[in-house]
């Protein structure tokens, strides 16, 4: 008898564990669309098997890639190393940024233009040496800087996830559903920083268009994509570019020929979906330990979309060869594919 009053003792101290143990969240309530079906121009299709694994073991948590003008790919791993990779097949260390780094580009110069999610915007020589762009905008520091993109003028456009929350605790910004992301741009001449757009659901890959007069930034938290006009009748208003998205979305870059590739890194989770419109529920999954809460699937899924947010490529690989893409590249006739948690190396394939 007195095991079963132990065991009743250690159940009702987990429930109220999961009832009442604080969380740094507050979970809204969202009514959440029904998810389309992978068919029509979502078909499945293994057209993302082709990936290649190239630098393996070279790359570890890469999120994002950038190709130079001599084919050389950087990547920033887990442990805050900015990577360089020459296609003789050598790798090495260019600097540690002592952060996180995520989103890459190259600026004119042939810097490394980063998206550090804990060090801010950065940009780091090819000698190396590190400046630190912007770390905040008026009273609100960048806690998740994630991606970025410049216009032929050398401005940067780039995401501040969440100003609630890390990288470490990015579930919790998930979870919370509330609009903690932000669209900012910086102006290397004057080195001023700009809101462009807040309220953003997980702000996270950011492309600017082929004419500079538009920027896309990926909300993950609402599956869909946000335009923001930088040019013409609609100069500094903003719309939804393509809603209701099969996945995650998670990188966004510009391609050739008018393309954006968009990044799925995960399908959507019919559990997760389920739970959006139950805050209660949500607050007592955050409180459950990591390996219990909703994780990413092993899914390849890429789109390619024109300026209008047509879908004029379909890219999938079910069983997850490269999963978890957050980032793809296009140089020349390849396209070069980052993942933050699942490989430990750059994938590439031709472009369709």
């Amino acid at each position: 008898m007195k095991i079963l009053k132990y065991i009743g003792l250690i159940f009702l101290i987990l429930l109220a564990y999961l009832l009442f143990y604080p969380v740094p969240i507050e979970p809204a309530k969202w009514t959440v669309p029904t998810p389309p079906t992978l068919t029509g121009k979502y078909a499945q299709n293994d057209k993302l098997a082709a990936i290649q694994h190239i630098f393996d073991g070279k790359c570890e948590g890469c999120e994002d890639v950038a190709v130079d003008s001599t084919g050389a790919i950087y990547g920033g791993n887990e442990s805050g190393d900015i990577i360089k990779m020459t296609p003789d097949g050598s790798a090495s260390v260019l600097v540690n940024t002592g952060g996180r780094p995520l989103g890459l580009h190259l600026d004119n110069q042939g810097n490394i233009l980063v998206a550090d999610a804990i060090k801010g915007l950065l940009s780091v020589s090819q000698a190396g040496e590190i400046t630190t762009l912007s770390t905040t905008y008026g009273d609100v520091p960048f806690l998740f800087t994630d991606d970025l993109e410049t216009d032929d003028e050398g401005v940067i456009y780039f995401s501040d996830a969440s100003h609630r929350f890390g990288i470490h605790d990015y579930k919790l910004d998930l979870f919370e559903h509330q609009p903690n992301g932000r669209l900012l741009s910086y102006e290397p001449k004057t080195r001023k920083t700009k809101l462009l757009l807040d309220k953003l659901y997980f702000a996270n890959g950011v492309a600017v268009s082929h004419d500079n007069d538009f920027v896309l930034v990926n909300e993950t938290g609402k599956y869909r994509v946000t335009r923001y006009w930088l040019k013409g009748a609609k100069a500094g208003t903003s719309e939804v570019f393509i809603d209701n998205l099969p996945g995650f979305p998670d990188g966004i870059s510009r391609g050739n020929d008018g393309i954006f590739w968009l990044t799925l890194v995960s399908p959507r989770d019919a559990n997760l979906d389920g739970l959006m419109d139950k805050p209660f529920f949500r607050k007592m999954i955050a409180r459950l330990p990591d390996a219990m809460q909703p994780a990413a699937q092993a899914y390849g899924f890429i789109l390619g979309l024109d300026k209008d947010a047509n879908i004029i490529h379909n890219l999938q690989d079910p069983k997850g060869g490269f999963a978890e893409i957050t980032s793809v590249q296009q140089f020349g006739d390849k396209l070069y594919f980052g993942s933050l948690h699942a490989e430990d190396a750059v994938g590439m394939m031709p472009a369709p």
